[in-house]
């Protein structure tokens, strides 16, 4: 039986909409079973997308979901790629309903595309669920929504019963892989070491150029050919779990064993035990070798059970947050920068907290409560940007702060130019374990 091949389209949501094309051509001249995949979910991500349905019920899916599918959506057809993302977000239904005219618009036969949900708990009896399993600072929040990561069962139950799309809410990054090679090996639930390597390929996969380069690059130190024009990574999946990791052919970037083992280790806590809706993967004796030009071989993983409770992210209404930022140029510049931080404070009292960072001098390493802004000596930096953030519940005071940082501009200090201002309805997260067996995951097919 011949490798089953999976490549990534997109590692967030925002990436680039040219990368899946290179990725297709290549898989179709693989020749062999294949199936790309788009993961375009984070926890802000998934809280703004419910934040879209919230304000229309018909939105809340992935904004470049067309822009995505429409340039390869053919070709997977054609060739019998099927398609697998969580680019349905907050409205999995929606998003297949978009697939599903986007194919009538291409003149495509009617696709049989499925639709895993389970995730969402937004609604009274999953608030319930939630508010037995979070922390007790947060009993008496304002809850808003809530979604749970899960599994790659009915993913692969969708690829087995012919599903060409399958469209996704919340369900663990890695599982997005996983779920085609159940489909196509045959694999059962408890086959852990085949799960635990599937699970690190698809871990390779679901940040996109991550692993050819992408984040990797440090010009001088780590350096990487073309990297403007970064292919996306594909691994090649055996029957035993194990892996080559490669990327789109003709394209840019790079993979080797030190983009491979950053990749690895990326947001993992401990190389033992890297929990998962399908299993617990254990990278510790894992092999990494480079076996050809960008091919590296994973190998060596090995899996655990699964764990009895999944992973919710729980949205709470945060207010509203508000931010501005003015330029300053020139001699004596950070002086009056600084000078204009003052002034907010000073202008805005106690009445809402607020976070000040000097773009370029202390912003990055910079915190919220400004102890490292004021033990930064003033530096003589000639070219500086000023950026102020606050959140509230009350909308009217972050209307202030902005108004407070827009007459900046002439009520002093001198020079400052080029202000910026805006705001957004804010939700606050924290993340909590449920028993599995309270949320389980439904498949269902577009009618």
């Amino acid at each position: 039986m011949k490798d089953l091949a999976v490549g990534a389209g997109a590692g967030f949501s925002g990436d680039r909409v040219d990368a899946p094309a290179p990725v297709v051509k290549t898989l179709i001249a693989y020749g062999g079973p294949a199936a790309i995949i788009f993961e375009m979910l984070a926890e802000r991500t998934l809280a703004y997308a419910q934040l879209d349905k919230l304000r229309d019920p018909a939105k809340g899916y992935e904004p470049l979901l067309e822009l995505e599918l429409r340039p390869i959506l053919r070709d997977c057809v054609t060739h019998k790629i099927p398609i697998i993302g969580n680019f349905g977000a907050a409205n999995p239904k929606g998003a297949a309903a978009h697939i599903e005219r986007l194919a009538k618009d291409l003149g495509l036969p009617r696709l049989r595309i499925g639709v895993v949900e389970g995730d969402d708990l937004s609604g009274s009896e999953g608030e319930a669920i939630v508010r037995k399993y979070i922390a007790k600072e947060y009993a008496g929040r304002p809850f808003a929504s809530a979604n749970v990561y899960q599994g790659a069962t009915e993913i692969a139950q969708a690829l087995r019963e012919g599903a060409q799309v399958v469209v996704t809410g919340r369900v663990a990054d890695p599982s997005l892989t996983v779920g085609p090679c159940l489909a196509h090996y045959g694999w059962s639930g408890t086959d852990w070491d085949k799960l635990g390597g599937a699970t690190m390929a698809g871990h390779l996969l679901e940040c996109g150029a991550q692993v050819t380069g992408g984040y990797f690059a440090d010009p001088g130190m780590k350096d990487v050919p073309d990297l403007a024009n970064v292919g996306y990574p594909i691994t090649e999946i055996a029957a035993d779990g194990s892996c080559i990791c490669t990327k789109a052919a003709n394209t840019g970037g790079l993979v080797d064993t030190r983009t491979v083992k950053e990749q690895i280790l990326y947001e993992v806590h401990d190389p033992a035990a890297y929990l998962t809706p399908d299993v617990i993967a254990d990278v510790s004796e894992a092999e990494v070798t480079q076996v050809g030009k960008d091919r590296v071989r994973l190998s060596g993983v090995r899996g655990h059970p699964r764990p009895a409770t999944l992973k919710a992210n729980v949205f709470f209404d945060g207010g509203w947050f508000g931010e501005g930022e003015i330029s300053y140029a020139g001699p004596n510049a950070e002086a009056r920068a600084r000078l204009a931080a003052d002034v907010m404070r000073t202008r805005m009292g106690p009445l809402v907290k607020m976070r000040f960072d000097l773009i370029g001098i202390v912003s990055i390493l910079g915190d919220d409560s400004g102890r490292m802004l004021g033990a930064a000596p003033v530096g003589s930096a000639t070219d500086v940007r000023l950026r102020v953030a606050g959140a509230h519940h009350d909308e009217a005071i972050v209307d202030r702060l902005m108004r407070e940082v827009t007459a900046l501009w002439t009520a002093g200090p001198a020079g400052g130019g080029g202000v910026r201002v805006a705001k957004r309805k804010r939700l606050s997260t924290t993340s909590c374990f449920i028993p599995r067996e309270l949320v389980p995951a439904r498949l269902s097919y577009v009618e």
